[in-house]
């Protein structure tokens, strides 16, 4: 991470963000010697589970200890108090929130079933995992005085973990996931420190390019023997642009000018593939697409906004 990122950069980035990686490792812990990536186990294997919980406390203490030594130990120390941001990024990073907890909670949940552990206790495991890592960052939030216990942070870490843990119980699988894309902006450049300023900084704090997706698998809703692809799903987009500050665009930076730029949302259909679905024997193809489940698939992708109406991209992420 350090060898793309600042120390000054690291303070900066949005935890939900960091937080999104993190599944990524947790995704890694047990994948590395099968043919099928992450099967459910019909019975309990108490040593996968000793690796996943050992990996997953170290995890936990070492993000802890990060946040504190690379952002919060810079800023002084409050009491406890809550801060106000919905009105930040145009819902964005509340979006990113609500995306990020529900992406724990199933990544949690799948390695609770290799384990070998009760459908009922992987869900309560993997909803209760994603609020702990997600409420990790809002109660050093808390005790910082330059920011503070963000109630609407906390409501989209709710959702995205309850919409994980709903269906997992109702429908025993995950009709509605939701999944992120992204794409280089121009505004960037404009404000580097607070947008980031190189690809990999700017994929974790630039929202003008990030797309956040509830897509939907069609076939889960249809009769078995209805003919429709499993694999294929539709789409619903949100984004937003134009944003060179949190509430408001400054306008100079630094003594430099910034051009106005109007802030706007945007709202997206496209379609999707569940990739994971596809039943192969490769256990590389296998652990590709596990990882493509909370991501969204570049797709011809139709654009709304109230500024500029409707576009079609031939090819959208």
């Amino acid at each position: 991470m350090v060898d793309f990122f600042s120390l000054d950069q690291i303070r900066r980035i949005k935890v939900g963000k960091l937080l999104f990686f993190i599944c990524l490792l947790f995704v890694s812990v047990g994948g590395f010697a099968q043919e099928i990536f992450l099967p459910p186990s019909d019975t309990y294997q108490p040593n996968r589970l000793k690796t996943v919980v050992i990996t997953e406390v170290a995890t936990g203490v070492a993000i802890s200890a990060g946040l504190y030594f690379l952002w919060y130990r810079k800023h002084p120390r409050s009491h406890f108090h809550f801060f106000n941001d919905n009105g930040e990024w145009m819902q964005m990073d509340k979006i990113g929130h609500a995306t990020t907890a529900y992406n724990i909670g199933t990544i949690q949940y799948d390695l609770m079933r290799w384990c070998g552990v009760g459908n009922n206790q992987s869900i309560v495991v993997g909803g209760l995992t994603a609020l702990g890592y997600m409420s990790i960052v809002e109660i050093f939030d808390g005790f910082s005085s330059k920011w503070g216990f963000s109630n609407g942070d906390m409501v989209a870490n709710i959702f995205g973990a309850a919409l994980f843990a709903a269906q997992q119980k109702g429908w025993n699988q995950q009709k509605i996931s939701l999944k992120w894309s992204f794409h280089g902006s121009p505004y960037a450049q404009y404000y580097p420190e607070e947008l980031g300023s190189n690809f990999f900084s700017r994929m974790l704090k630039d929202y003008n390019g990030q797309t956040y997706w509830l897509s939907v698998n069609i076939s889960s809703f249809l009769p078995s023997n209805s003919g429709f692809p499993y694999w294929l799903n539709a789409s619903v987009g949100y984004g937003a642009e134009g944003m060179i500050g949190a509430r408001t665009n400054p306008t100079s930076i630094n003594g430099r000018p910034i051009p106005y730029f109007p802030r706007y949302r945007k709202f997206y259909f496209a379609p999707d593939a569940n990739l994971f679905s596809i039943p192969t024997n490769s256990g590389f193809y296998n652990a590709a697409t596990y990882l493509t489940k909370f991501s969204k698939i570049p797709a011809p992708t139709l654009e709304w906004s109230q500024l500029k109406g409707f576009h079609f991209y031939p090819l959208y992420y």
